[in-house]
């Protein structure tokens, strides 16, 4: 639209043009002028002269009350309703968080009574007010929302922790931490030794456990039975793979009572002393290995220990 301006003041006519941009904005202010002019108009009427008006108008302008508060008394009524959905949401969240919570005490050996999740933490103080301050929905339903995500990354965080404890858990676990034998002591140590049968200077490559026929020997750690049948130095012997390339062996029984493939548990009782293959007299003799090479199992137990 091309628009021409003429003026006595002017020497020549002027031109502007105008684009469908600038029409739609002169409409919506024209509109904007307008429609702020009718309220600036009812307001005056209703506040300064409110005995002027017809019952007409009075019923028109009831009606346009009416139909404002019922508009903000359904936004009111939408805004608590999704509020108390995200409340929920929250509660629920809270209840995983209990359970959670009362999860990951008790991995760490915590007692049930220093961290109670089900019960809210205790708090006092003085009290110190400040000026009130009016809350909206819309703010208020901000600081839901910032909450909901905390509440959801804690969540989360918490879930990586109880994850890396169960690991830990597990492999610990795995990992030859108690005696084979429950009650008895070392006849013969980790290292070298003079050979009970040549005499000569030996590497002595596990433990020596000196307890009566019979008794029973135990999983130190658990994992899965690589080898139980009879070996010609071992005598009967047991040798469990508990992962990480690490194996435990159990010689010289007189009874094997797990077979290859088998899972055995920490602590599962798998055979019974005796004096088999190349020994002396009736013990148990208890190997560690890691990639191979034998290790000193003294040092897995007194790790577990401590």
């Amino acid at each position: 639209m091309n628009v021409i301006l003429v003026s006595n003041s002017l020497a020549k006519t002027r031109s502007m043009t105008l684009s469908g941009r600038h029409i739609a904005f002169l409409v919506v202010l024209l509109f904007g002028l307008i429609l702020g002019a009718a309220f600036t108009l009812q307001y005056a009427l209703v506040r300064f002269g409110p005995e002027g008006l017809s019952d007409e108008m009075r019923a028109f302008l009831s009606k346009v009350q009416s139909a404002e508060q019922q508009k903000q008394q359904s936004y009111l009524h939408s805004s608590l309703d999704a509020m108390a959905v995200r409340v929920g949401q929250m509660q629920a969240q809270m209840q995983r968080l209990d359970a959670l919570g009362a999860r990951l005490a008790k991995l760490t050996g915590m007692k049930p009574e220093e961290f109670r999740f089900d019960q809210p933490p205790a708090q006092g103080g003085p009290l110190v007010t400040s000026p009130a301050q009016e809350i909206s929905v819309k703010s208020l339903d901000i600081q839901l929302s910032r909450l909901i995500h905390a509440v959801n990354d804690r969540s989360d965080k918490l879930l990586a922790l109880q994850t890396m404890l169960l690991q830990n858990e597990l492999n610990r676990k795995l990992l030859p931490s108690i005696p084979p034998i429950i009650e008895g002591f070392y006849s013969s140590n980790f290292g070298w030794r003079l050979d009970p049968f040549t005499g000569e200077n030996a590497m002595h490559e596990g433990v020596d456990y000196m307890v009566p026929i019979g008794t029973p020997i135990r999983a130190s750690a658990g994992g899965v039975v690589a080898y139980s049948d009879q070996h010609p130095q071992y005598g009967n012997m047991i040798e469990i793979d508990h992962g990480n390339d690490i194996v435990t062996r159990y010689a010289h029984a007189s009874r094997l009572l797990v077979k290859v493939g088998q899972v055995v548990r920490r602590g599962e009782k798998i055979a019974e002393v005796g004096n088999t293959g190349r020994s002396t007299g009736n013990h148990l003799h208890f190997e560690v290995r890691y990639k191979g090479t034998a290790q000193n199992p003294v040092r897995f137990l007194e790790k577990a220990a401590s």
